[in-house]
Order: structure tokens, then C-alpha cells, then sequence
């Protein structure tokens, strides 16, 4: 007869190695965001966001003003967007992009709602929902962070 199994090596082991991957992961998301928005302190970017930058904290996310602003700053966002993967203009929407991008973007919305004075993550979810074509499923991911982290 055969000794009867005991999963709990087997778990161990299995718990072991999924931390050992998450701290990969967040050391791979560490790394990353040390160079978060860097591209915004060189040309193009620095000149125009010294400009533009005290006139968006007065203005509603997703507003015709806010809009009418971006595309003022089009050189500069142009240059931005292609240097930072953050950004779903990067791959032209977010199926290019990867777990640590999605992790970055939502934090970087989370800080840019932080620069308004009528910012609000819920009202960008939303926004940026429509904007980048987001299925509903990573819209509910998103809200469900955002509670999760007391948001």
C-alpha cells in the first residue's frame, strides 16, 4: 500500500514561487516608473508644459477647454506619448500594452487627478473609458482598484 500524499511541500512550494514571480514583477515596476515622465524635462516637452501646466490645474478633465488646451501642446504630447509606455497613444490604444503599464497609467491617472481642483479618478475612469476604446471588464478592474486602495 501506498503512503498517503501530502500536498503541503507541494503548496509551499507553489506559494514560493509565486512570490518569487510578484517580486519580480515588482521590482520590473519599480524600475520603470524611476523613469516615469522623464521625457518632461526635455525639449519639446519642458517649454510647453512650463506654459500649459499652471492653466490645466484650473480645468475639468475632458472638458472642451481641456481638449482645446491638449491640442495646443500637440508637440509636446506627440513626444511624450512616443517615449512613454504608459500611455495608450504609445501603441495607438491599450492592447499593445503590458500589466506594468496598465499598473503605471492607472497611478499616473490617480496622480494627474490629484493636480486639478475638481479632479476626480472616478469622472477619469470613465473618460478614459471612452477615449482609449477600454472594454467594460478593465473598467470594472479599474473602479474595483481604485475602492481596493481607498481611492
Amino acid at each position: 500500500m501506498s503512503e498517503k500524499y501530502d500536498s503541503r511541500a507541494d503548496t509551499m512550494e507553489h506559494i514560493r514561487r509565486v512570490q518569487e514571480l510578484a517580486d519580480y514583477m515588482i521590482e520590473m515596476l519599480l524600475r520603470q516608473v524611476e523613469d516615469h515622465d522623464v521625457s518632461k524635462l526635455e525639449s519639446p516637452e519642458k517649454e510647453i508644459f512650463d506654459e500649459f501646466t499652471p492653466k490645466l490645474k484650473d480645468m475639468t478633465y475632458g472638458s472642451d477647454e481641456y481638449k482645446s488646451c491638449l491640442a495646443s501642446m500637440k508637440p509636446a504630447l506627440d513626444h511624450h506619448y512616443a517615449r512613454n509606455t504608459h500611455h495608450p497613444e504609445f501603441f495607438g490604444g491599450v492592447d499593445g500594452m503590458d500589466l506594468l503599464d496598465i499598473i503605471e497609467m492607472f497611478c499616473d491617472w490617480k496622480a494627474a487627478t490629484e493636480r486639478h481642483a475638481d479632479g476626480s479618478l472616478e469622472k477619469s475612469i470613465g473618460i478614459n473609458a471612452k477615449r482609449f476604446g477600454i472594454s467594460p471588464q478593465l473598467e470594472a478592474i479599474f473602479r474595483n482598484t481604485k475602492i481596493q486602495m481607498g481611492w
